[in-house]
């Protein structure tokens, strides 16, 4: 069971070094598994207290030094100066040891502004030893405000006041719905749990607070999709797996699967993410877990590695072999043995007009009524270009990408294209689907930069200048109105061997036309979709919801035979809400015979 998220606590790996005067370790102890607290003794000190199941042993926050380069990663170090001893944490759920230190930085500031005792006023006072679990962090106005400044990979405590501005806590990342809290909630509970909504409900940013909420040593992340797992810093399920297409004989694939490169992270994982489930054929994961069992040497549901499936089925499908259609994963044989808890996100937040919300929800679907088919036909006429940003065109083929890109570049009359190359470490392991050079006009934002200021995965604008000062780098005007320099940005990949691999690029690319396939997961708030040559159930609907509004979008030769939804598809996501009814009804029924018990 992991712990709770109130930021004062935690379970992690820790080891405690014994530092002589020139900084070495001459003593250390690991403890693999350690509950971490903060607290106060007697005189409201703050206390680190550590324990490894038998015995505690507590540490004074007097005078102290934090190591936070990589906390990202879960780890940090605690130098205690006056007992030259240090704490280091690691495996710590990222975003619980984030507020862990934010807890421990505001409450240290907040203790040093009182007076602390003298140690003849501590004699003097002969109060028992006591040891208090120090209260959790509140949103709202602080005394004053604690800032971490880093000087060598070494970050010390400053404090600084603004007169003019009342000093607030702000903790991470925007609130979860009351859905989202409770599938986070099911899954730290241990459950293997499938979680699904429509586009732009959420399920990406719920995938990331789940991934800081679990202990990364243990965590593997992945996708059915090289794009879906660049986007979520993973690596492709095929790439954990190590099974290839898993097309071979079971036996083959146990072999491949206990090769030392693989064994390695199959053996070492407890939790493993799978995003973009609705690309994953049902046969390969029967296969998979199967190998997980026999590789974990369980007889549990897929070896006894939590699972966290998140997807939409009513989007892209699995890629057919030959003319055999493939199946969908909830319709492999160990589908409903592995999945515990099934949850849908139902609220829709990219889009904030309902009109346009319930005109998706029902393309979504395969229906599409005769209003519907005229506001998406007339969507053709739609003036959505301004500002010199011109409209995204989503294609269904990637030739028709590749065609579309190099024929608007060729177009530009006398125009110094700027290329820039930049290496990418991850070699062989890991190819990300970003591209080695790019070549900048219209382009297009690959990466999350500041969500509040719009500048989003999917933002579009135009460059307007390069900077000859700053080597060259890109000035982008975006449509959002903001106008920025783009510097290179490190993305970070854990590879199927567990090894954390990182690429330098610009966060850049062409942007007159990208795949359906590509756009998955984007926002785009000037787009032109290309629907003639839809191939797949769900590909209609994929393209229109990467629509911010209908005023933003424009349908080129729309055809209502081009939506459609699996049967097999809606009849699964009828019974789950079905199930989802009862579940709801028995627990109300639950509650109101406990009440009349009650009164």
């Amino acid at each position: 069971m992991l712990s709770g998220d109130d930021g004062v606590d935690l379970q992690c790996c820790v080891t405690v070094e014994q530092l002589n005067s020139s900084g070495q370790a001459t003593r250390r102890k690991l403890i693999r598994k350690a509950a971490v607290i903060l607290g106060r003794n007697e005189f409201q000190e703050i206390l680190l207290r550590v324990h490894d199941g038998k015995l505690a042993q507590s540490y004074r926050l007097k005078e102290f030094q934090l190591f936070t380069k990589f906390v990202r990663d879960g780890k940090c170090t605690v130098k205690l100066l006056q007992e030259n001893t240090q704490v280091l944490l690691s495996n710590c759920p990222p975003d619980r040891l984030s507020l862990f230190l934010k807890t421990l930085s505001i409450k240290h500031q907040a203790w040093r502004s009182c007076k602390p005792l003298s140690e003849r006023e501590k004699l003097k006072a002969a109060l028992p030893r006591s040891f208090e679990a120090i209260s959790p962090l509140q949103e709202g106005v602080l005394p004053s405000f604690l800032f971490i400044t880093v000087h060598h990979n070494l970050e010390s405590f400053q404090e600084k006041t603004n007169p003019n501005k009342k000093p607030t806590l702000t903790l991470p990342s925007r609130k979860l719905s009351k859905e989202q809290t409770a599938v986070l909630s099911a899954v730290l509970r241990g459950k293997n749990v499938f979680f699904t909504g429509s586009a732009g409900t959420g399920k990406s940013f719920l995938l990331k607070r789940i991934m800081g909420s679990l202990p990364p040593k243990s965590t593997f992340v992945t996708a059915s999709t090289g794009v879906a797992a660049c986007h979520i810093g993973g690596t492709t399920l095929h790439n954990f797996a190590g099974i290839g297409s898993g097309s071979a004989p079971l036996e083959q694939c146990i072999e491949l699967a206990q090769r030392p490169s693989v064994l390695q992270h199959w053996t070492s994982c407890r939790h493993l993410i799978i995003d973009e489930i609705s690309m994953v054929e049902a046969q390969f994961f029967d296969k998979l877990e199967a190998v997980a069992r026999s590789v974990k040497r369980s007889t549990q549901p897929f070896g006894g590695i939590q699972l966290i499936v998140c997807g939409d089925f009513l989007q892209l499908p699995p890629v057919s072999k030959g003319k055999e259609k493939a199946s969908f994963c909830f319709q492999a044989r160990c589908w409903r043995k592995v999945i515990q808890v099934n949850m849908e996100l139902t609220e829709v937040r990219r889009q904030t007009d309902q009109n346009f919300i319930s005109l998706l929800q029902a393309v979504r679907l395969g229906r599409v009524t005769e209003e519907i088919s005229m506001k998406l036909t007339t969507s053709s006429y739609h003036r959505i270009e301004r500002d010199g940003v011109l409209a995204t065109r989503l294609c269904t083929h990637k030739d028709d990408v590749e065609l579309t890109n190099e024929d608007k570049l060729q177009q530009l009359p006398g125009l110094n294209l700027h290329k820039r190359s930049y290496n990418c470490r991850a070699g062989d392991v890991f190819d990300p689907p970003l591209s080695s050079v790019t070549s900048l006009k219209i382009v297009m934002l690959t990466k999350n930069l500041d969500v509040a200021r719009g500048l989003v995965n999917g933002a579009r604008g135009v460059v307007v200048a390069f900077e000859s000062e700053k080597k060259g780098l890109p000035r982008v005007r975006f449509l959002c109105g903001v106008t920025e320099v783009l510097r290179p940005e490190r993305w970070v990949f854990k590879s199927a061997s567990g090894v954390h691999l990182s690429r330098t690029q610009l966060p850049l690319k062409l942007a007159w036309a990208i795949s359906i396939h590509k756009s998955q997961g984007m926002t785009l708030d000037c787009v032109e979709i290309s629907l003639a040559r839809v191939f797949e159930s769900g590909q209609a609907y994929v393209a229109l919801s990467r629509a911010r509004s209908l005023e933003g979008l424009r349908v080129m030769d729309f055809n209502p035979h081009v939506v459609r939804a699996d049967p097999d598809v809606l009849l699964f996501y009828k019974k789950l809400r079905k199930e989802r009814l009862l579940a709801q009804a028995s627990m109300d029924e639950f509650v109101a015979n406990d009440n009349k018990e009650n009164f």
